[in-house]
């Protein structure tokens, strides 16, 4: 089975989050799900607020990352969390 590449956005309820906290809680979440942590940028929006872009690769066979999602946004300080990229891994 093949292994996809997800980029989620995550973003702050607002500017005075701590975005490490959440990339954290987040990082732990993505492992529990089978997921192995590619990188995490922060990206800058506007008026002092921050997203958390979070690359991973997981198996294709475990379906869905809707589960993920609500996981990552019962984190204290999250607004929302959205998949903004999905891609095959070959090789």
């Amino acid at each position: 089975m093949a292994r996809v590449i997800i980029t989620l956005k995550i973003m702050p309820a607002d500017p005075e989050v701590n975005l490490d906290d959440i990339a954290e809680e987040a990082k732990k979440m993505i492992s529990d799900f089978s997921g192995t942590i590619m990188s995490i940028d922060k990206q800058p929006i506007g008026f002092g607020l921050v997203s958390i872009h979070l690359k991973f690769n997981m198996d294709e066979a475990k379906g869905s990352t809707d589960a993920l999602e609500d996981m990552i946004r019962q984190i204290v300080g999250v607004e929302s969390v959205d998949v903004i990229a999905v891609s095959r891994a070959f090789g």
